[in-house]
């Protein structure tokens, strides 16, 4: 079994992600090969909170020109976990 910190990556801070916040809802950078079963323990064991639901979504790389050669971003995948109410996580 993979470490928590293995399978959630980082807390992304946008300014899209930040207008949910009020509603319970934080975005993730998570593993590509997590499911949401184990993005929710991890989100658990790391944060101390109580998640309610779990999105994910794969974002694809986009196409990138350095001079003569193309080359591609790697793709991503990000989590929208929805905590329980009355939840927060501490963001400094």
């Amino acid at each position: 079994m993979e470490s928590p910190y293995q399978i959630v990556k980082a807390l992304l801070r946008t300014e899209k992600s930040t207008v949910q916040e009020p509603e319970g809802k934080y975005l993730f950078l998570v593993n590509m090969r997590a499911s949401k079963a184990a993005i929710k323990t991890a989100v658990q064991e790391i944060y101390k909170v109580d998640v309610k639901k779990v999105n994910t979504m794969v974002q694809p790389g986009k196409l990138r020109r350095m001079r003569f050669q193309f080359g591609k971003t790697p793709d991503y995948k990000k989590a929208i976990v929805t905590l329980a109410e009355g939840q927060k996580i501490e963001v400094s």
